[in-house]
């Protein structure tokens, strides 16, 4: 059973950088072909996509948030984390971790397995 588990401040200053991390049990983040994601959900709003990071390492960003995101791991934590850059009020949701065994196929993502979620806030 894969679980993922995410930890990291509740609370980030605005113009800080969020920093959060994914530690995975039960199976690697080097596994072919898994692709491991971050995902948020500001208040009222739905699902958001933030990026991947691959089993090779590879990473992808969604363009809107490219230029403040940056996804990196560490494999002998079998960890993933995530750092977003200049933090605004706009930037409060929860903020998920998940794992997608579909896009290195089909180039769409489908979750299998999620993180509870961790909320965090900017605000000064």
């Amino acid at each position: 059973q894969v679980q993922l588990q995410e930890s990291g401040p509740g609370l980030v200053k605005p113009s800080q950088t969020l920093s959060l991390t994914c530690t995975v049990s039960g199976g690697s983040i080097t596994t072919n072909y898994y692709y491991w994601s971050w995902i948020r959900q500001p208040p009222g709003k739905g699902l958001e996509w933030m990026g991947d990071i691959a089993f090779s390492g590879s990473t992808y960003y969604s363009p809107s948030l490219k230029s403040r995101t940056s996804i990196s791991r560490d494999t002998s934590k079998n960890q993933f984390t995530l750092q977003l850059s200049s933090v605004t009020p706009e930037d409060t949701a929860v903020y998920y971790c998940a794992r997608d065994p579909s896009r290195y196929y089909s180039g769409s993502p489908v979750y299998d397995y999620w993180g509870q979620g961790t909320q965090v806030t900017v605000s000064s």
